[in-house]
């Protein structure tokens, strides 16, 4: 055994308060919505032409679909019109921009990133690596969305990052279509398979779109006798199916460009921490996965996206008893016929789990415990696991004094991933001196590293506000193990 020397490249990502989002902003009273619409109506043409010309002039350039955005907005107020009369539509673009705000997405912080190759690897010099990188943005309110950077990895381990764009733009979400069997699976892990929820799907086909289940659970309600047991049944139901969606990015859209920003129940406030693995199928069908952590403002979910391109995306739930917590890390393929995850399920140890189906998790059995003193408070796995010659390497974190996170190393057999056979007794990276301040003290934090011609490619948070890049070499780290 022996230490790993880890270089901190120079390469740093920093919160931006210049990119911004547009977002909807429609108060929650519907009389507040009637009294601003009535009052943009009472504007001459020749107002509303020279109230419009400011408001394109101050934003187009950082929106180019500005005027799109608009409508789309004045299109959600719509219905508190005073008038079914014709408005033009400068009256429409106008109306809509009083409901519409700039969010800035990233300007509290731009951490905890993960890692994977970029499915395009055409036109880079040859000995190098495209990577697409995502990263945890928090911005006002403390909402957390998921953006994304592009980089290559030179032959002499230099990292380079693609600038970014001044704008972001989110997806178009796609309606999408339902299994019968898998949903009535979920209803039932939810506690939810009940006669109301029976009758539903009995009306249904095999499959079936988000508006059909929709319709037909408002359908049911209205006719059901126990008006309360329905109410509930059927808001659990399209929150189930709202928390399973596609969205889908124009193929113009640069990686940078690109913000998955909550737009479900689920995720309400905050979608946290995406561990991303390029995952191989029995095929030799590539899948990018991503594990991520949902936060409705109480309660927290593991779910998972699920992408081939980085253009469209499916949300899915996770369900069973052992999708709870943070920190659910997918193995890039099956071992033995199973999928396989880390997770943590108790806020201190680190667990595995197996599953026949990438949806339901069951049966966490612990796999480490913490044991070295920098890893006392607590445990959990930094990103999914990496295949070696020599087993399944995992980046994990470990919680010690003055609550300090570190980043640390173990080793699981390839065969047999529930049996460790290697693990680092002393940090892989510690916070320095110049990583210990931030929006939260002490933290050094990965959801992901990149091995590459011998190395890894670890890009990580400091202190919860920025993200830089560091490196080691595989077979030191591997050499470090204490094997006993």
């Amino acid at each position: 055994m022996g230490e790993v020397a880890v270089e901190r490249l120079k390469t740093t990502l920093s919160p931006s308060h210049d990119r911004v989002l547009i977002r909807p902003f429609i108060p929650n009273d519907g009389n507040r919505c009637f009294r601003i619409i009535g009052r943009v109506m009472t504007l001459s043409d020749q107002a509303v032409a020279q109230a419009l010309t400011v408001v394109l002039s101050d934003f187009k350039e950082d929106h180019p679909d500005i005027e799109r955005m608009l409508m789309d907005n004045y299109d959600r107020v719509r219905q508190w019109s005073l008038t079914d009369l014709p408005i033009s539509e400068e009256r429409k673009k106008l109306i809509g921009s009083y409901f519409t705000q700039e969010y800035s997405l990233e300007s509290a912080a731009l951490f905890n990133p993960s890692i994977v190759p970029h499915p395009d690897q055409s036109g880079i010099p040859e000995g190098c690596v495209r990577f697409i990188m995502s990263l945890r943005a928090t911005g006002e309110g403390h909402i957390s969305s998921i953006v994304f950077r592009e980089g290559m990895i030179t032959e002499d381990f230099q990292v380079k990052l693609r600038r970014p764009t001044p704008y972001v733009t989110e997806p178009v979400r796609s309606s999408q279509g339902f299994e019968k069997p898998l949903f009535a699976r979920k209803l039932a892990e939810l506690d939810l398979d009940n006669g109301f929820s029976r009758s539903v799907l009995a009306e249904l086909g095999d499959s079936f779109s988000i508006d059909e289940l929709r319709l037909k659970v408002e359908d049911l309600r209205r006719k059901s006798s126990n008006a309360g047991d329905a109410r509930y049944s059927a808001e659990a139901i399209m929150t189930l199916a709202y928390s399973n969606y596609e969205v889908t990015f124009g193929p113009e859209k640069r990686t940078s460009e690109k913000v998955i920003f909550p737009s479900s129940p689920s995720q309400s406030n905050g979608i946290e921490d995406a561990r991303f693995v390029v995952f191989t199928d029995d095929s030799g069908e590539r899948t990018y996965y991503g594990t991520y952590t949902a936060y409705d403002g109480k309660t927290i979910l593991p779910q998972l996206i699920e992408t081939s391109d980085f253009s469209t995306f499916k949300f899915i739930t996770l369900n069973g008893p052992a999708a709870k917590n943070k920190g659910m890390a997918l193995f890039p393929r099956k071992i033995k016929g199973s999928y396989a995850m880390i997770s943590r399920q108790d806020n201190e140890n680190i667990y595995i789990m197996f599953s026949d189906n990438i949806h339901f998790w069951y049966d966490p059995q612990i796999i480490m415990r913490p044991t070295y003193s920098w890893e006392y408070v607590q445990m959990g796995n930094c990103g999914s696991p990496i295949e070696t010659e020599e087993g399944w390497l995992v980046l994990s974190h470990g919680v010690g004094p003055m609550r300090k996170y570190c980043i640390g190393a173990f080793l699981l057999d390839r065969d047999d991933p529930t049996r460790v056979i290697g693990r680092l007794k002393d940090p892989l990276i510690e916070p320095d001196e110049n990583e210990r301040e931030g929006y939260v003290p002490n933290v050094v934090y990965t959801c992901g590293a990149l091995p590459f011609n011998g190395k890894l490619i670890i890009p990580y948070a400091m202190s919860d506000y920025a993200t830089r890049f560091a490196i080691a070499d595989l077979g030191e780290i591997l050499k470090a193990m204490d094997r006993g």
